[in-house]
């Protein structure tokens, strides 16, 4: 009889604690995203401060951007050449993409045979963040990166280069921040959206279009 009543408190125990549990989990890995598009941010802040105020995106290739990569989709490329104002890798993803944990890069350009361990950050699979290709820091409004799980009509976007009318259903997926998600806005700072705001925030970018690169 007491056996059987120490196991029903424990039961009654994690049938409080766990659902908790899980919510802080969720509530720190919501934190440490934030955090890695803050220091995204700070990079792009530093980079354009090189380049005539201009972002990755807006520059030439011969001129050290990524101009001519945009219409491909692709957003690799984009954070590459800002390695070394990221100088990690692993802030380009997010805590809870547990779909691409195997993809977690660990180091800018190719692994030596000692570095046989560590993954390259090569493809878009190695980040869990979309590119605001179209963002400038005069608009402070734009979105200039952004969780991937981005929704339209409630349809999950794929990966490539969407352009989204200011006035479209945007939303999130129920993965990474469970139909929450942050967005790092033109002026470096990051605002943390659900489904029901996000398609607010995206009006107030003041654009006709908004094209984003989804990883």
């Amino acid at each position: 009889m007491e056996a059987l009543i120490v196991i029903a408190v424990l039961l009654l125990l994690a049938a409080i604690l766990l659902p908790v549990l899980a919510k802080a989990k969720r509530r720190s890995s919501k934190i440490g995203c934030a955090n890695n598009l803050k220091q995204v941010g700070l990079a792009f802040r530093v980079w354009e401060g090189d380049y005539n105020d201009k972002f990755p995106m807006s520059v030439s290739a011969t001129n050290g951007g990524t101009m001519e990569r945009v219409e491909s989709g692709t957003v690799w490329r984009h954070f590459e050449v800002m390695s070394n104002e990221l100088n990690t890798p692993k802030i380009l993803f997010c805590p809870n993409d547990s779909e691409r944990e195997k993809f977690r890069a660990s180091l800018w350009g190719a692994a030596s045979s000692a570095q046989s361990e560590l993954i390259p950050f090569a493809g878009d699979m190695n980040t869990s963040y979309f590119i605001g290709v179209d963002a400038v820091d005069t608009n402070t409004n734009m979105f200039l990166a952004g969780d991937r799980n981005l929704t339209v009509k409630n349809v999950a976007l794929k990966p490539g280069l969407h352009s989204l009318a200011t006035n479209a259903a945007v939303g999130w997926t129920a993965k990474l921040h469970v139909n929450q998600g942050n967005v790092l806005m033109a002026d470096a700072s990051v605002q943390q959206f659900t489904s029901a705001s996000l398609p607010e925030a995206l009006i107030k970018t003041g654009v006709a279009t908004n094209r984003l690169s989804l990883p």
